[in-house]
């Protein structure tokens, strides 16, 4: 799928964002600030009928209300994971604070609630395409590769592929930034709020999506996700990436309670 996006790309010289809402307004206020920033536009007023474009169209961002008929937003994002990495927007009705974590958890980069400024999603679209296409490395300094001290971890923010001993990673956007990020900083203890401002450049929003995005990571990188040994948890303050599995497999004293992994 991704050589197949990047030759439709080519050929139009622009990116291609897929937006999915039953609502006709929000569709026809997307296209034309995506179309005014130089974005090819598909759209889809239903689940089905956007999962088909995106299997078919190969876009490089998706824009996916949670709520629609047929088949809903949750879903048309967890069939979406089973085969690709595209970036994934998700919409979600105001105060809704449970839709957005599981919209997280089952593979969204990240979410806008609405009612939404058009102007503001249309700029979050294009710095999220520029990461996930490698125009811009991660919002933490330094261009380079990037490993754990045991080596068996690394991060190439060129090509936005990581590696664990040897094997290419499957990572989203967000789970790629963090995963740079942090192996940037090795031993190194950040809260959420402050991982949410220096890897994706927030100042404001939900502190779960750290969470979440963290709890994603563990569970392709760890041992056993249950019990980190990479990216371990420091009670009250917050995460950080220890050089890798301990000998014995299991936790210590700093490191995450026996048996939790928050």
């Amino acid at each position: 799928m991704p050589s197949l996006r990047e030759s439709a790309k080519s050929v139009t010289g622009q990116s291609r964002v897929l937006v999915v809402d039953d609502d006709d307004t929000v569709r026809e206020v997307l296209r034309r600030y995506l179309t005014r920033d130089g974005h090819e536009v598909i759209e889809a007023g239903d689940g089905v009928t956007g999962l088909g474009l995106a299997r078919s169209q190969h876009p490089d961002l998706v824009v996916l209300d949670l709520m629609l008929p047929g088949m809903d937003g949750l879903e048309v994002c967890r069939e979406l994971r089973r085969t690709s990495t595209v970036p994934v927007i998700m919409l979600t009705a105001l105060g809704q604070e449970s839709d957005r974590v599981v919209g997280l958890e089952y593979g969204a980069d990240d979410y806008v609630v609405k009612p939404f400024s058009p102007r503001e999603l249309a700029l979050r679209v294009g710095r999220v395409l520029a990461r996930s296409q490698g125009t811009i490395a991660p919002s933490s300094t330094g261009s380079t590769l990037v490993s754990s001290a045991d080596g068996e971890l690394s991060a190439d923010p060129l090509s936005r592929t990581a590696r664990l001993r040897g094997a290419e990673l499957t990572l989203t956007s967000r789970e790629f930034d963090l995963l740079f990020f942090l192996l940037q900083h090795p031993g190194q203890v950040f809260g959420r709020a402050e991982m949410m401002e220096r890897v994706w450049g927030w100042t404001f929003g939900d502190q779960s999506t750290v969470t979440v995005h963290v709890r994603r990571l563990r569970e392709k990188i760890e041992p056993d996700p249950a019990r980190p040994t990479r990216i371990v948890t420091v009670w009250g303050v917050g995460y950080r990436l220890d050089p890798g599995p301990l000998t014995d497999g299991g936790p210590t004293t700093g490191r995450t309670e026996p048996g939790r992994s928050p």
